[in-house]
């Protein structure tokens, strides 16, 4: 076997074991934020039920508290006192529930919205880490048909899918676009 040969043949080898090593380090990338998007997408449906559920009890107050004013303002003139001045306080309260669930509303959307941005970008940073997956995959299977066949140019196809690895593993990083 040539010199020449020979020495080809170990940056073959070579360089398809560094593709396998950068494979299976942007799989473990690719998993870790395909789980973060799956488990944010849990935590922001938990978030609206959340949210959901505070409006269904605010919306029972106001109910409340409507037909409580219109029963106050029907029986106005004969209730004693006292008993009008428990309708006030109540209608007071039930008005200060409501307030309270407005505000408890707007902290729990905005919590929501954290988290679907979140799970937005984890999706863009999974995505392209499987994009880059799929680039060295072919790189690797060019690779070993360039070794099975002794075709130098399919070994240089591979390297060259290799640019389009690093230009999605980066791009899971930076978010280019």
């Amino acid at each position: 076997m040539s010199d020449q040969k020979e020495k080809w043949q170990g940056w073959l080898a070579l360089s398809t074991a560094i593709m396998a090593v950068l494979a299976a380090l942007t799989t473990l990338y690719m998993g870790k934020y395909s789980s973060r998007a799956i488990m944010a997408q849990g935590q922001e449906s938990d978030q609206w039920a959340y949210y959901q559920a505070k409006s269904i009890k605010q919306h029972t107050f106001e109910l409340g508290r409507k037909a409580l004013e219109l029963q106050y303002m029907a029986e106005r003139g004969r209730l004693p006192p006292l008993v009008g001045n428990e309708y006030e306080k109540t209608l007071t309260r039930y008005a200060e529930e409501s307030k309270r669930y407005d505000t408890e509303k707007k902290d729990i959307k905005a919590k929501a919205e954290e988290i679907a941005a979140r799970k937005l970008k984890a999706q863009d940073m999974g995505g392209n880490f499987a994009y880059a997956l799929i680039f060295l995959q072919i790189a690797i299977m060019l690779s070993s048909l360039a070794s099975l066949t002794k075709r130098h140019y399919l070994w240089h196809i591979a390297l060259i899918c290799t640019i389009g690895w690093l230009f999605f593993f980066l791009d899971a990083w930076l978010l280019f676009y």
